[in-house]
């Protein structure tokens, strides 16, 4: 791929844009962890817009049972088996019945599959008493033929496996029938599905839950970026899940998205997370510490306080008795003209102890 320089933006979401080149960049170190699997992803641009497309995994984290669709109108069926398959040969009936009993014939060796006399083999009987092979032997004896004949067991007809196919689903390898299609998913297990990075979250639910044939509604379900130290952020549905597994890292021991019900799961934020793996008597003593730091806190603002207050009522008192010319402790030049008039007037300010001189 050419990771070449780029200028223009790319949108990861509503209002957020990434540039092209540190996108670029992101992308191949995603590819570099992934070299040699289907996981790689491919970048093209079609009108002037840059196109990530590629396989996304999905871990399925449901809580609730999800519910299956008793059969797919779009099933095909498959064509007739090939000559290799066990009932080659046979001649079925309009219900798919085998007309042929299942039972082999007895093979009897002819006088013309006799090998010549340079390679001879053991006849049936020889000179040490051997008896001859039953009729009712389940072994097959080896002849010339080309033909490699093997038993099978619980033996169906055609018509009875395509019965079977009809009314079971495969989701992770494993097969339900359409009677028991309401289940949970093994909590954790991966699914992948290709979509590409114009894609946002409901339409990535939509392709997920049509790939499985699942009947619940995709508002139902959100996608959550989920980290290993408990973290959980929720992509919005302005959001493209391909951008985000792309920033985030390949690698899936640091963070995974999940497929979760809306309703079941809360946000989780990074500074909360970093106390969700605490036992309960160790959050209780950093809230212990939390409450003496601020109570230490709360004593050093009062205590401020009341110095604030007690310098305040002793001010005017120093200011009486301060001599004409001394400086103010403030420095202040009102200050000091106050004190100098006071002592030249020999007038005193307190109107209930002094009277105006006449």
């Amino acid at each position: 791929m050419d990771y070449s320089h780029q200028t223009s933006l790319v949108p990861r979401g509503q209002d957020k844009y990434i540039s092209k080149n540190e996108l670029l960049l992101h992308l191949k170190t995603y590819n570099l962890y992934y070299e040699g699997q289907n996981l790689q992803l491919r970048h093209r641009e079609e009108e002037d817009e840059f196109i990530v497309e590629g396989l996304l995994n999905i871990s399925w984290g449901l809580r609730r049972p999800i519910r299956l669709q008793m059969q797919d109108d779009n099933e095909r069926i498959r064509p007739p088996p090939s000559s290799s398959s066990w009932h080659s040969g046979c001649n079925l009936g309009a219900q798919g019945t085998i007309l042929k009993p299942l039972t082999m014939p007895a093979i009897q060796i002819s006088e013309a599959d006799t090998p010549p006399e340079g390679d001879q083999t053991p006849s049936l009987t020889d000179t040490r008493g051997l008896k001859p092979v039953q009729e009712d032997t389940p072994q097959l004896m080896r002849t010339r033929s080309d033909v490699g004949v093997r038993r099978r067991g619980n033996v169906r007809t055609p018509s009875d496996q395509r019965r079977i196919r009809r009314h079971r689903f495969s989701i992770n390898g494993h097969f339900y029938n359409h009677k028991t299609s309401v289940f949970t998913p093994a909590y954790g297990s991966v699914t992948n599905v290709r979509i590409n990075s114009t894609m946002t979250t409901p339409q990535v639910l939509k392709l997920l839950l049509n790939k499985f044939k699942i009947e619940n509604s995709a508002e139902e379900f959100a996608l959550y970026v989920v980290h290993t130290s408990g973290e959980k952020q929720k992509l919005k549905t302005t959001d493209y899940p391909l951008i985000a597994r792309i920033l985030q890292g390949p690698c899936e021991q640091v963070s995974k998205v999940f497929l979760m019900e809306k309703d079941q799961v809360e946000e989780v934020t990074y500074d909360v997370a970093q106390y969700i793996k605490f036992e309960m008597p160790v959050l209780k003593s950093f809230i212990q510490k939390l409450q003496e730091e601020e109570d230490r806190e709360v004593k050093k603002l009062m205590q401020k306080t009341q110095n604030g207050c007690y310098r305040k009522e002793k001010r005017p008192q120093s200011t009486a008795r301060r001599l004409p010319g001394a400086k103010s402790p403030d420095n202040t030049h009102t200050s000091a003209l106050t004190a100098a008039w006071t002592s030249t007037t020999n007038i005193c300010f307190d109107p209930c102890t002094c009277q105006t001189p006449s």
